[in-house]
């Protein structure tokens, strides 16, 4: 699974490095690190949006902080589930 955070100008000041702190602390949590590649990307296009991450290919605008934890627990370790890879 690859997440992507943008890190163009707009989401960086709208929270980005939070989000990706917290994407990171969960990934590590639950011993993911072969099964996730985070990563940063420049702009979506999605900048009046908020933070705008993309989870293999599909993309999730208007995030804060407070959302990755919820991204996370919703969308990522359901998918992962999905196809058995997390263990």
């Amino acid at each position: 699974m690859i997440i992507e955070v943008c890190v163009g100008s707009s989401c960086y000041i709208r929270g980005a490095p939070a989000v990706i702190s917290i994407l990171q602390s969960l990934i590590a949590k639950y011993g993911l690190e072969e099964k996730v590649i985070l990563k940063g990307s420049f702009c979506m296009q999605q900048c009046t949006q908020g933070v705008t991450v993309r989870i293999d290919g599909v993309v999730h605008s208007g995030l804060g902080k407070e959302d990755a934890s919820r991204l996370f627990h919703h969308i990522v370790l359901p998918s992962l589930e999905a196809v058995g890879g997390e263990d």
